[in-house]
């Protein structure tokens, strides 16, 4: 299984892509862990992502998804993978489309983490104002959390009718307990799984 965890920052994606990968094998591929490890293996595309941060530029999108097929092609990625943190655009999702079919390989779900933003600033203050840091910490964590969720409005969810188009789109509720969530989202698989293995 190839799926796409999507949802505002705070959403619970990596917590899912963690326990798919335990459970399922299905190898969590993060944007930033990519880069790092294209980075330090000194590959030509870690090279050239290195000059491009060096330089202070966001990595752009053809070395993004070179990376990404590299990524793939690795043994370890043989029962599937979780992108987290990717795509944020609906051009990185056309690239990312072309990539997988020239490798005959295709995405089976995108499912996206539903929540509720004034519920999420909520737990950002209620852990903060636990913490020992004081309420300059929560100042700061809320207007990092304010920044990324327009960051995620502006660019990131313009992809869900993307997928949507494509009956890719898959929603779950969020706000539930990570238990429920992960049998929501096992739930798809598995339906999914079952469809694909129907005789036609």
């Amino acid at each position: 299984m190839n799926i796409i965890l999507l949802g505002p920052p705070g959403a619970g994606k990596g917590t899912q892509a963690k326990r798919l990968e335990a459970e399922r094998g299905m190898v969590q591929l993060s944007t930033g862990d990519m880069l790092r490890s294209a980075v330090a293996s000194k590959s030509a595309l870690g090279r050239e992502a290195q000059a491009i941060m060096d330089a202070g530029h966001l990595v752009r999108d053809d070395v993004m998804i070179g990376i990404i097929a590299d990524r793939i092609s690795h043994p370890d990625c043989a029962k599937g993978f979780t992108l987290d943190g990717f795509p944020r655009t609906t051009a990185q999702a056309e690239a990312l489309d072309r990539m997988l079919k020239e490798k005959g390989l295709r995405l089976n779900a995108v499912i996206e983490l539903k929540v509720d933003q004034n519920a999420l600033f909520d737990r950002i203050q209620g852990r903060a104002s636990e913490a020992e840091a004081g309420s300059e910490r929560a100042d700061d964590n809320i207007g990092v959390l304010r920044k990324r969720l327009e960051v995620y409005q502006g660019q990131t969810a313009p992809i869900i009718p993307y997928y949507k188009k494509k009956g890719l789109l898959h929603e779950v509720n969020g706000m539930q307990g990570i238990g429920a969530v992960a049998k929501a989202i096992d739930a798809i698989l598995a339906h999914k799984a079952n469809k694909e293995i129907q005789p036609c």
